[in-house]
């Protein structure tokens, strides 16, 4: 479930370090860029210029994200998409049903792709770039683990997800965090630049601003991942509406007793991104997981 946001989250990093990077050496080598050092008083930062570059960078990396969301969330979980014409067995029968007709019940025009991917977690998410283009994924051990209703509760929150826009609610979102960390983490850049002789400016200029578009996406990933908490709720309310409040509360606790279960994956322990997953195990972990703990989701969904 959380799957999409850590898959939106590290392709933008990467996006918008290769964007800087080459738009760096590109501007050290021509006369097209700018170099937001205008020689004037005080550090000489043009500070209109770089908000205007860092406005286009963080919402052009977030965008390029969103449009890769599900292309690499396909290839990374290895998801096998169904043919809804013509699934191979029972069980890609029954999910693609179960998607389809909880997706029509919620108003889509389009029905998302539908896959299953080989993994023995507990586990499902949904993404995509927007309603016409989305995905919804579960995984094998949730398939096999898990009853009829409380797989229908899963599948319904993710649903909602694509019903509420949430996809492009978080890209938003994310472009207003990049663009604060591509202004900053320039001046710290421009800054750090400035105690070492000129020729060694261009590099350690480079290298500062990787290093702390790094540490300042980490902390901006904070204020992106409350967010995502808050937005987990109203899924849970959406997958109410679409399956049941008892189905969606039966799932809830369902995924609560498998909270705590070791993810293998082809002969790989993955215990060290259990905080991107189901629910959040508190303590500082909480700050980076895109999810609530299951305990405070289920207390809210019955009003509690």
């Amino acid at each position: 479930m959380g799957k999409r946001f850590f898959f939106f989250f590290l392709t933008n990093i990467m996006v918008m370090v290769t964007i800087l990077v080459v738009w760096s050496l590109i501007t050290q080598f021509t006369d097209l860029g700018m170099t937001f050092d205008t020689g004037g008083p005080g550090l000489g930062i043009d500070l209109v210029s770089l908000a205007v570059f860092s406005i286009l960078i963080g919402f052009l990396g977030s965008f390029i994200s969103l449009a890769m969301s599900r292309f690499v969330a396909k290839k990374m979980m290895k998801v096998n998409v169904i043919d809804p014409d013509n699934p191979q067995n029972q069980q890609e029968r029954i999910v693609v049903e179960k998607v389809h007709r909880l997706s029509r019940a919620a108003g889509l025009m389009h029905m998302p792709e539908v896959g299953i991917y080989n993994s023995p977690e507990v586990n499902a998410f949904a993404t995509g770039p927007s309603k016409k283009k989305s995905l919804v994924a579960v995984s094998a051990g949730l398939l096999q683990t898990m009853d009829d209703d409380a797989v229908e509760g899963v599948i319904a929150h993710e649903v909602a997800h694509i019903t509420n826009g949430d996809m492009v609610t978080m890209t938003l979102l994310q472009g207003v965090i990049n663009t604060f960390v591509v202004f900053f983490s320039r001046i710290i850049a421009i800054v750090a630049s400035r105690a070492v002789p000129e020729q060694y400016r261009f590099i350690v200029q480079l290298a500062s601003i990787i290093i702390f578009q790094i540490l300042l996406s980490i902390l901006g990933s904070i204020v992106v991942k409350a967010y995502s908490r808050h937005r987990e709720f109203h899924a849970d309310r959406g997958g109410a509406d679409l399956a049941g409040k008892d189905k969606m509360a039966h799932a809830l606790r369902s995924l609560q007793s498998y909270v705590d279960r070791a993810t293998v994956n082809q002969g790989r322990n993955d215990s060290a991104v259990q905080t991107m997953k189901i629910s959040s195990k508190g303590g500082m972990s909480r700050l980076f997981s895109s999810h609530p703990e299951l305990s405070e989701r289920i207390a809210r969904l019955e009003g509690k």
